[in-house]
């Protein structure tokens, strides 16, 4: 795997295709990896890069301040890409609205699968289910001596927390990691079991966050969002308020899907994100 060096900081990515630019942003659940569908098969009509976000995959930390919408356009001013389209996961599609603010002559197209807000307040629902498969998962007060860095990581507690992900998100409250393919579930706990790692061993870094949840009327970019009907209600509740708010906005949602929809449905998400990149009437 390739890495390029943005800032000081070495940055794990892959690039692919010829065509206008798209930028994959993966999920804070996993790593540029997820997109191994998306990658090949866009890259038949499109140059397309992918990247692990600082402190993910095959990234690297470092001590300072930094905000990962800047990460992102710096690495496109270090590929000499004057315009994009993003395709963000999760978080990433929160990275992907924080670019589309800052820079909007940059960004070309949006595609956000089970999009984050970067400052959105999760609701009260999602907090305390948050908080219950945390106590689930870890034994009282050890996520707060693993923040404060002062115990060795146990493996058992990041399997359990990768495990607790795969429940809520990855399969959804209402279903059953059994009805996700085992490859995938695999994959996942791989990329997820490695974010708890190093988000509990690293060093500690300090990101900056921009009030994007107030400019959402801003960001005239057409926008593609996608969601998954068994992803976690909060989530859900989220991509119909993106819907409503962007003023160029579409909503589908894929029914009977978790969070990663690019990795359960690759090929009907990369139908969408090709169609959605391809609409010459936008």
């Amino acid at each position: 795997m390739a890495t390029i060096e943005v800032g000081g900081t070495a940055f794990g990515y892959d690039e692919t295709g010829e065509g206008p630019a798209v930028v994959l942003l993966h999920a804070a659940i996993g790593d540029r990896r997820m997109w191994d569908a998306q990658f090949t098969a866009l890259a038949a009509t499109h140059r397309v890069i992918r990247y692990d976000r600082r402190g993910f995959g095959e990234t690297a930390d470092g001590p300072g301040e930094y905000a990962h919408y800047e990460d992102l356009l710096a690495l496109l001013d270090a590929r000499g890409i004057e315009q994009a389209a993003l395709v963000g996961a999760s978080m990433g599609g929160a990275c992907a609205l924080d670019a589309a603010l800052a820079a909007p002559e940059r960004i070309t197209r949006l595609v956000l699968l089970g999009s984050g807000l970067t400052g959105h307040t999760w609701p009260d629902h999602m907090q305390r289910d948050i908080e219950r498969l945390t106590a689930e998962a870890l034994p009282a007060g050890r996520l707060a001596r693993y923040a404060a860095r002062e115990v060795e990581v146990d493996p058992a507690d990041v399997r359990a927390m990768a495990d607790a992900n795969l429940r809520y998100l990855v399969a959804g409250p209402e279903r059953d990691v059994s009805v996700l393919p085992p490859e995938m579930v695999a994959r996942v706990r791989e990329m997820c079991e490695q974010v708890y790692r190093h988000d509990w061993t690293a060093p500690q870094w300090t990101e900056r966050i921009p009030d994007t949840r107030h400019r959402l009327a801003e960001i005239t970019t057409p926008a593609l969002v996608v969601i998954g009907t068994a992803d976690a209600r909060g989530l859900v509740e989220l991509s119909h308020h993106l819907a409503e708010s962007l003023p160029e906005a579409k909503l589908v949602e894929l029914a009977d899907t978790g969070h990663l929809p690019s990795m359960e449905r690759p090929d009907e998400v990369t139908a969408l994100i090709r169609k959605f990149l391809q609409d010459n009437s936008l």
